[in-house]
C-alpha cells in the first residue's frame, strides 16, 4: 500500500491524511447543498459543520484514549505525534458530532430532525473516504484470509501501523468503504424520498451500525475490550456500541414513523371534512 504520498524535507505527507481531509471536504459540501435544498440557511450550515467537524476530531481521540491501553497507561503519548496523527476511533467522532450538533443547533434555531437528514449522506461519504485512507495506511486491517482478494501490506505500512507482512489479509477497510459509497448513494436518494424528517439520519444510523457489526468479524486489529464486556459477550467494543446505536434508530425509526402516520391520517381526515362541510 501507499501510507505516504510523499516528503517535504523530512515530513511526510500521509495518504491517511489526505483522504481524511476529503472526507471532511466532501461531507461539509454535501451537507450544505442538501440543507440549502431543504431551505436552511447556508451560512449557519457552514458554521455548524466546521464545529461538528472539530467536535467529532476530540470524540474521536478521547474515546480512543478509553479503549488504546497503551495510552492510558502511557499517558505521555497523547502528547506523541502518534497521537496526534492517528484518526481515532469512528463512533467517539460520531458521538462528539452528535453532542455538539444537538446544542448547535438549539443556539442557532435549526430543526435538529431535518438539519440531521441533510448530514447524513456526508457522513457516510466520509466515511468512503476515510476507509479508503485506512486501507493506503495499512490501519483497521482484516484477518487471515485465502480468498483470492486477500491482501498484502508493505513493509513501510508495518512500520507505521504494525499491520502484520507476508500474509493475505481481508481487505476490511475496503469492504466497509465501498459498503458505505452503496450506502451514500441510498441515501441521497432517500433524502428527496423520505416521508418523515429524521428518516435520513435513523437509517444511515441503524445501516451503518448493521454494516461495522457485520465488518468486525473479519476485521483483525479490534479496539481493546472495554468494562470487560467483550470477554463477556465475545463481541468486539465497536460491536457492542453497533448494537446500542442500531436498536436505538430502529426505534426511534418506528416511532417517527408512527407519528408521521398518525399526523397524514389527521391531515386527510380534517381535509375530509372541510371538503363536505
Amino acid at each position: 500500500m501507499y501510507p505516504e504520498l510523499f516528503r517535504i524535507g523530512s515530513f511526510p505527507i500521509n495518504t491517511y491524511g489526505v483522504f481524511l481531509a476529503l472526507a471532511f471536504l466532501c461531507a461539509i459540501l454535501i451537507t450544505v447543498k442538501l440543507a440549502a435544498r431543504d431551505g436552511l440557511p447556508r451560512e449557519k450550515i457552514y458554521d455548524l459543520s466546521l464545529w461538528m467537524l472539530l467536535a467529532s476530531l476530540i470524540g474521536s481521540k478521547a474515546l480512543m484514549l478509553v479503549v488504546e491501553p497503551e495510552y492510558r497507561e502511557n499517558p505521555m503519548q497523547l502528547l506523541s505525534l502518534d497521537f496526534l496523527r492517528s484518526g481515532g476511533v469512528f463512533y467517539g467522532g460520531l458521538i462528539g458530532a452528535v453532542i455538539a450538533g444537538y446544542f448547535l443547533m438549539r443556539r442557532y434555531n435549526l430543526p435538529w430532525w431535518k438539519t440531521a437528514d441533510a448530514c447524513a449522506p456526508g457522513i457516510a461519504i466520509g466515511n468512503f473516504f476515510g476507509r479508503q485512507g485506512c486501507f493506503a495506511a495499512g490501519c483497521c486491517w482484516g484477518k487471515p484470509t485465502s480468498l483470492p482478494w486477500g491482501v498484502q501490506f508493505s513493509e513501510l505500512g508495518h512500520q507505521i501501523t504494525g499491520v502484520p507482512t507476508g500474509i493475505h489479509l481481508h481487505p476490511a477497510q475496503l469492504y466497509e468503504s465501498f459498503a458505505m459509497l452503496i450506502v451514500f448513494f441510498f441515501l441521497l436518494w432517500l433524502h428527496k424520498h423520505r416521508r418523515f424528517t429524521g428518516q435520513v439520519i435513523l437509517s444511515y444510523a441503524l445501516v451503518y451500525s448493521v454494516v461495522r457489526f457485520m465488518n468486525e468479524f473479519v476485521r483483525d486489529n479490534k479496539r481493546s475490550d472495554l468494562l470487560g464486556l467483550t470477554a463477556l459477550t465475545g463481541l468486539s467494543t465497536s460491536q457492542l456500541i453497533s448494537i446500542l446505536v442500531g436498536i436505538t434508530a430502529l426505534v426511534l425509526l418506528v416511532i417517527r414513523w408512527r407519528k408521521s402516520s398518525t399526523i397524514a391520517k389527521t391531515d386527510g381526515r380534517i381535509a375530509s371534512t372541510a371538503a363536505h362541510a
